[in-house]
């Protein structure tokens, strides 16, 4: 056995030969490298790895601090093993689940929403800052399934149990925290003084962890409310609890035990409900002539308004669809980004005065000569599509921007009504590990993509970032703007897209920049077991995605 080995280090863009065992936390300090912020790990291969790592090959290796979403990633898991350890202090025998992000935080409750004192978050908060100043090491040990579960019985969490019982594998990191236990499925920090920047403060009925500045990670994210999401995501997280399927392990028993049909109709029921309250509202509403929805990268806007056109013409209506893209400006009118490009998210890329005024005109009655955009030539083209609003029409308006002020500054508000749609997952993986509403989209994506328009998950994954940003500019600072909000997740759809996406992101390979993102879903997705997609109904949303819908796109 070789007593050194060589490495290559991305960040200085050179080998070097190391002892062997050499952890990354030595080899950072070896090489001498400062990154703008706290180094919080690394990738080695493609594989985004902790710090306590020990290189035994040859290897490719690349620093990350904080700045990126996979060292954002370590630095929140470990604070959220602070706050358990933290709440468990403070309350002993208590259950802390923390259950989705919201707010620009991370919203937790304790023993099923119960309300603590302000004397009590004081002292999790303080408990949680004197773990900081101690500075006590987070020790990861590879240990048999058996006897991690063994452990996590004694200690009363059985959401751990349930999900490794339900889980292949036969050996498993679990972390420990001066005597606490978690598991995670991700690396965590070195230890717990690195954790400088957080808060907790009271939130609806339970608290908000509140994080760091992606890129200013020296200043907290500043707190958003966010009721009208907070209220969709606590009705669906009710739901689950009274279904008993608040996390994953509860999942794989339903789909071992044959009683998949039920919670597919029972979650494809959940749904059509509250498109039918949707519509009903609409209805109710008589002064309403144009419904605006919009919602981030596959949310299922499309099957949503093709459902929710269906619920109107239940309620009389008659409704009409007008397509955003139709209005684009001239190509070379368009807006530029910072690099120069055509931004064709910018709101600015549509002819807004056009579409006021077309939109006006239909509402008065007239008829209007509706424009096609030919994006091969850059411009809009008038083929001579005429239409006329009857008294029993309602305009669909699907996009981007629809629930942007500026989109409709020229329409009266009480014609108006905005719907906003996002798959707001509420399972988790167990009471610590919840499941983002970003990763359920990108593996919507990365089915979709391969299945209509024959792209890889490497492409998929590439442009992710890119669709991101435009959300956090265009969507997302405009989702309380809705009337009423559309939850399109289903507490079932990951088992089911687990056979389409898992192929694709295997196909990744091990060179590509983007198999750090592939390897994680992948590993992620290990943890559900397969629903067959048969068992779908053609009308379902997720049918979008699988393809094989009774809706013509």
């Amino acid at each position: 056995m070789l007593d050194t080995i060589n490495i290559y280090c991305k960040n200085v863009d050179k080998n070097i030969d190391i002892p062997v065992t050499t952890s990354l936390s030595e080899l950072y300090k070896i090489l001498g490298i400062k990154l703008p912020h706290t180094c919080v790990g690394a990738r080695v291969n493609n594989i985004t790895q902790g710090l306590d790592y020990k290189i035994y090959n040859p290897k490719d290796i690349e620093f990350i601090d904080i700045s990126s979403m996979s060292g954002m990633r370590i630095y929140v898991r470990s604070l959220c093993f602070v706050l358990f350890k933290a709440v468990d202090e403070i309350i002993p025998g208590s259950r802390l689940r923390i259950e989705h992000p919201i707010s620009r935080g991370y919203y937790c409750n304790i023993n099923n929403r119960e309300i603590i004192s302000d004397e009590i978050l004081d002292q999790i908060r303080d408990r949680m800052r004197e773990i900081v100043n101690e500075d006590i090491p987070f020790v990861k040990k590879t240990v048999h399934r058996t006897n991690a579960i063994e452990m996590f019985k004694n200690r009363n969490m059985t959401d751990k149990v349930e999900l490794l019982e339900s889980s292949g594998m036969l050996y498993t990191d679990i972390y420990e925290l001066a005597g606490h236990i978690d598991y995670y499925y991700g690396s965590l920090m070195p230890s717990s003084g690195l954790l400088k920047v957080f808060d907790l403060q009271r939130y609806n009925d339970g608290l908000l962890l509140i994080i760091p500045q992606k890129n200013n990670p020296d200043r907290l994210e500043p707190m958003t409310p966010q009721p009208k999401m907070m209220s969709v995501l606590n009705e669906f997280t009710k739901f689950n609890f009274i279904a008993k399927l608040s996390n994953v392990g509860n999942l794989n028993k339903v789909v071992s035990n044959g009683q998949v049909m039920p919670l597919i109709q029972v979650s494809e029921a959940l749904q059509e409900k509250k498109i039918i309250k949707i519509a009903d509202e609409i209805a109710h509403r008589r002064d309403v002539k144009v419904v605006l929805i919009s919602g981030p990268s596959s949310s299922g806007k499309t099957t949503f308004s093709k459902r929710l056109s269906i619920q109107l013409m239940t309620n009389l209506m008659s409704p009409i669809s007008i397509s955003l893209d139709d209005y684009f400006v001239e190509r070379e009118n368009s807006p530029r980004d910072e690099n120069g490009d055509y931004d064709f998210e910018s709101l600015y890329s549509l002819d807004l005065a056009l579409f006021n005024d077309h939109i006006n005109r239909l509402i008065n009655g007239e008829v209007v000569d509706i424009p096609t955009y030919n994006f091969s030539l850059g411009k809009k083209e008038y083929t001579g599509k005429k239409l006329q609003l009857k008294p029993e029409n309602i305009l669909i308006m699907e996009g981007i921007h629809a629930l942007n002020p500026a989109l409709t500054t020229m329409i009266d508000e009480k014609l108006k009504f905005r719907i906003y749609v996002s798959a707001l997952t509420t399972i988790s993986l167990d009471d610590h590990n919840w499941i983002p509403t970003t990763d359920n989209r990108l593996i919507r994506r990365i089915v979709r993509d391969n299945q209509f328009r024959k792209c890889s998950a490497e492409d998929t994954i590439a442009r992710w970032p890119s669709v991101r940003a435009g959300e956090d500019k265009w969507i997302f600072p405009y989702q309380e703007n809705a009337d009423m909000m559309f939850n399109s997740a289903m507490l079932y759809e990951l088992s089911v897209l687990k056979k389409q996406a898992e192929p694709l992101l295997q196909d990744v390979p091990a060179f590509s920049p983007y198999y750090a993102e592939a390897y994680r879903l992948l590993r992620f997705l290990s943890y559900f077991k397969s629903i067959e997609e048969s068992e779908i109904p053609p009308i379902s949303l997720l049918r979008e995605f699988l393809g094989g819908s009774s809706f013509i796109y």
